[in-house]
């Protein structure tokens, strides 16, 4: 009887809904415990994603396996050592220095508002900028005293996070190696309805979406390094990796060039107008020229989706103990995931009910 029982669809929803909750309840009971591992695992698979697509190029062009991956590997660690040598003593020098010309910037700031608040005064306007300025400098000032005890926190915690990097980079190498076994024996466990699908839209999302995204930071981060050398920008190195590293996350990027554009005119108006200009050409012709070939439409959602998204998924991030910072690199795709899902769903019962 209870065989030919068939639910309306609102009702599935319905019930779907409570054991989605609940089960993502349990997971949470369950990572809290053992954090931060859970976001070292996942940065690893992430990472492990990335280096499988340029392994199966290599294979594909007839290198054997075990050699494609030796080599994917070395490239990988010799250019982090190259970033290590070259690039992260530029940033941490940079910021350092950054963090000591703040505060002249802000003052500078102070004054430039008392100017304007002047020249209202002077045509009759009714603009009170006084307690505007010195709420700006207090609040700025303190956010420079945090970021630069963050800084030496980090510094201090240089052991700890060593150890992390480590163990992320050994298990990246063991999925890597592993990667495609691991994958076929968890999906052995969904019901084989539904098992190509899910393998097919992991593999398609997640690997193409990272690695586009990643590239695409990379390409972004050089272009603005070598426009803002040759534009002599102060602090150009640093600003030109935190421009092009906020592309993982939607949106981010244009908040981004928009705060270091700001406070750059604090010192000189020149100098944050040419950054403006310089970052946005700059990303214009990435995302024009570079972004369509590299990405096409693996996303498939519409902005105000990922606008959605992107919030509940750092939240959910911080709830399952992964941070905020994982939780907003894998909301899009996995909610790009769920709607392939959804819509394979959506097909199935319209099938369903013509069929009836």
């Amino acid at each position: 009887m209870l065989e030919r029982l068939v639910l309306p669809p609102w009702l599935k929803v319905g019930l779907a809904l409570p054991l989605l909750v609940l089960n993502l309840w349990v997971l949470r009971q369950l990572l809290l415990p053992l954090a931060p591992f859970p976001a070292l695992f996942v940065a690893a698979a992430l990472i492990a994603f990335l280096l499988d697509i340029p392994s199966r190029t290599l294979a594909g062009l007839g290198l054997p396996r075990p050699l494609a991956l030796l080599a994917v590997i070395g490239v990988t660690l010799a250019g982090l050592a190259l970033a290590g040598l070259w690039l992260v003593p530029r940033l941490i020098e940079q910021l350092g220095e950054l963090i000591t010309a703040l505060p002249g910037w802000l003052a500078e700031g102070e004054v430039l508002l008392n100017r304007v608040q002047e020249l209202a005064a002077a045509r009759g306007l009714p603009t009170d900028f006084g307690d505007l300025s010195s709420e700006l400098l207090s609040r700025t000032s303190q956010l420079a005293s945090q970021l630069s005890q963050r800084l030496l926190g980090l510094l201090g915690a240089t052991l700890s996070l060593t150890v992390n990097t480590l163990i992320v980079v050994v298990l990246a190498v063991f999925l890597l190696i592993g990667g495609e076994s691991i994958s076929q024996g968890l999906l052995q466990w969904l019901p084989p309805a539904v098992r190509a699908l899910v393998g097919q839209t992991l593999n398609r999302t997640f690997r193409g979406y990272f690695a586009g995204q990643v590239l695409l930071a990379l390409i972004l981060s050089g272009a603005q390094i070598v426009v803002f050398t040759l534009l002599a920008i102060p602090y150009g190195v640093l600003f030109a990796v935190a421009i092009g590293f906020t592309t993982l996350v939607p949106y981010a990027s244009a908040l981004t060039i928009t705060a270091v554009s700001v406070l750059l005119a604090l010192d000189d108006p020149r100098t944050g107008i040419e950054v403006l200009v310089a970052a946005i050409s700059v990303g214009q012709v990435v995302d024009q020229v570079i972004q369509p070939r590299l990405m096409g439409s693996i996303v498939g959602l519409q902005p105000a989706w990922l606008l959605i998204c992107l919030p509940l998924g750092a939240r959910l991030g911080s709830l399952l103990g992964l941070g905020d910072l994982l939780g907003l690199l894998l909301a899009v795709p996995v909610a790009s995931c769920a709607k392939t899902f959804l819509d394979s769903w959506a097909r199935q019962l319209r099938q369903g009910e013509q069929g009836a």
